[in-house]
């Protein structure tokens, strides 16, 4: 495939287009930035999948201190209690500030806000819009915004395939589409790129988010963060499709109940029940069907009739199964759903690569600790792009022509891996099936193939699942069960990263320390 350098005056270059990488965009204007997306806009993002909202204290009773709580408490021990503040107590005005691009929140009658109940939430606190399709509703609207700026040039149909690295600055994207590669020289690039649960078997995400920014980022040599750590939602719904479709926290945060086959309800005598931290409620999904029970959402009692009313979606999907909600307990099972860890940033979002930022799921701010809190997601990617804008628009470009590489990596393909990531990096994880997994990952990741940038991003996962030698948050060890009072920090996390990347050099196998 033949590269075409593309004149863009060195103007910023935001990759990927879901909520983090929309806003991002819009909060540079008026300065000239290219936005590249490798779908058509609008579709193949995360963000437009998500049925939860934005978390932020709006409420009369709710405060940012409580926010700030309930944030830490999820994260298990490993939050940056520094950037959780920051966000907390940005989040309302981002709100706002979603309303002034032209997102309708659902309110009450009385133009309020209606505040939702989502799991280890202490408050009413998540907006939402469109009952159960906010992301819908979020990209819709910022879609339109980024199309009357005129300072954004959209590329769509065109995936960044490499960043170009010149004496570790970032000096250009080069980007393919089906009949051409193009590089855009800029000293200033902004991974929005969403997370990595394409990765796995069963996932709410949609096939093409397999970690690709992660992959970008490590070939430049950025350094990560909290990778070990993958969040899974205990209520997809069970069935063939895949991506699975998902049953929103909120269904719970109404009053739904989980049942087993035969109708208990397993999760009575746990502190918080349904409404307990995601990784324990997954856990104890993962339990039931382990020992062949099937897992149902029973909300016949609570919502009945009015579900499809306050869930219209999800009513829908239920429907297109063959389940009526307001009659039949929903079968439900867990499946990957978010990434906590990611490219580590400072405070503006700034990686360790000069002129690479990264913002929304592909980055680690230390929000999410061990354990992200429901609905802090897009909260973070409207909060942070303001922060990201901010520190692109200071930052030097002078403009420095080197001739870019003519190689243009294949599109990416995590087919062939995700058994062995679904087996290894799963919700129970152990040290002999995940070393099993860096044997076989290894040299796929190590050759220029559609697999080997998913591979390098498991491979990094799993290193760093393997050094972390104790149960904490999503990362569960059924050979290390127990939380170490003095477990080692996300900085030796970036160490493990950067470990991998050594190990492809020189092409040895990685024992379990």
């Amino acid at each position: 495939m033949s590269l075409d350098v593309h004149d863009i005056a060195g103007a910023p270059v935001v990759i990927g287009a879901g909520i983090a990488g929309l806003m991002t965009a819009l909060f540079l204007a008026p300065e000239p930035v290219v936005l590249v997306c490798n779908t058509p806009l609008g579709t193949g993002a995360c963000s437009e999948l998500a049925q939860g909202g934005l978390a932020a204290s709006l409420g009369e009773d709710d405060d940012p201190g409580f926010h700030l709580c309930d944030t830490l408490a999820a994260g298990d021990g490993l939050c940056d209690e520094a950037t959780v503040r920051r966000v907390v107590r940005a989040a309302p005005e981002a709100v706002k500030t979603l309303e002034r691009f032209g997102v309708a929140f659902d309110r009450y009658p009385d133009g309020a806000l209606r505040l939702g109940l989502e799991a280890a939430h202490s408050q009413r606190r998540i907006v939402h819009a469109a009952g159960d399709a906010t992301g819908r509703e979020l990209v819709r609207a910022l879609i339109a915004a980024v199309r009357r700026t005129a300072s954004i040039t959209i590329l769509e149909n065109m995936e960044a395939r490499r960043l170009i690295v010149d004496d570790g600055s970032i000096i250009a994207v080069v980007a393919a589409g089906r009949a051409r590669a193009i590089a855009l020289p800029t000293r200033r690039a902004v991974l929005a790129s969403g997370g990595m649960g394409g990765l796995f078997c069963d996932t709410t995400n949609p096939p093409g988010s397999c970690g690709h920014g992660l992959a970008l980022a490590a070939w430049a040599g950025a350094e990560f963060a909290d990778l070990e750590f993958v969040q899974f939602h205990p209520t997809a719904l069970d069935g063939p499709c895949r991506p699975m479709p998902l049953v929103s926290e909120a269904v719970r945060g109404e009053g739904a109940v989980l049942i087993d086959e035969r109708g208990q309800r397993f999760l009575a005598e746990t502190p918080g029940g349904e409404l307990a931290s995601r990784d324990v409620v997954a856990r104890a999904v993962w339990h039931q069907l382990a020992v062949g029970r099937r897992v149902f959402l029973d909300a016949r009692q609570c919502l009945g009739p009015r579900f499809d009313k306050r869930f219209p979606r999800i009513a829908e999907l239920c429907r297109g199964a063959g389940i009526d909600p307001a009659t039949d307990p929903i079968p439900v099972r867990p499946a990957a759903h978010y990434h906590m860890g990611g490219i580590a940033v400072d405070a503006a979002g700034r990686s360790s690569v000069d002129g690479l930022w990264a913002c929304g799921e592909v980055a680690c701010t230390g929000l999410h600790g061990a354990n992200r809190l429901a609905s802090n997601s897009l909260t973070e990617a409207a909060v942070t792009a303001s922060w990201v804008a901010e520190s692109v628009a200071g930052a030097s470009h002078t403009r420095r022509r080197r001739k870019c590489s003519t190689l243009v990596p294949p599109r990416p393909d995590a087919s062939g891996i995700r058994p062995v990531v679904s087996a290894a990096l799963g919700i129970i994880r152990d040290g002999e099936t995940m070393r099993e997994a860096v044997a076989t990952l290894l040299p796929i990741a190590t050759h220029n193939s559609a697999g080997s940038g998913p591979a390098l991003v498991s491979l990094m996962i799993a290193i760093a699942a393997l050094r972390r030698e104790e149960s904490r948050g999503a990362h569960c060890r059924s050979d290390f069960p127990g939380r170490d009072a003095d477990a080692r920090t996300s900085r030796l996390t970036r160490h493990s990263a950067m470990q991998a990347a050594a190990a492809l050099s020189c092409r040895a196998p990685i024992g379990s320390t």
